[in-house]
């Protein structure tokens, strides 16, 4: 694989990082029930929580592949 395949294959990893949690959180009919509950709390509640720290990690990883060095 060449440099600009190596380039292509980077940015569409980081698209579909930075995809994936709004796809996860705007497809609200997935998850707008109230079973399973976890302690107490609703699917709904604990899903779109545990989406925090999910949202916070595709961003780190979709920053790490940003080849921030080459473009000064």
């Amino acid at each position: 694989m060449g440099r600009r395949g190596h380039h292509r294959l980077r940015r569409v990893a980081i698209a579909v990082l930075l995809l994936v949690p709004a796809a996860g959180l705007l497809w609200v009919p997935w998850y707008a029930g109230a079973s399973p509950m976890l302690a107490g709390t609703p699917f709904f509640y604990w899903y779109q929580l545990a989406w925090v720290p999910g949202c916070g990690l595709c961003l780190l990883a979709a920053y790490a592949l940003t080849d921030r060095h080459h473009r000064r």
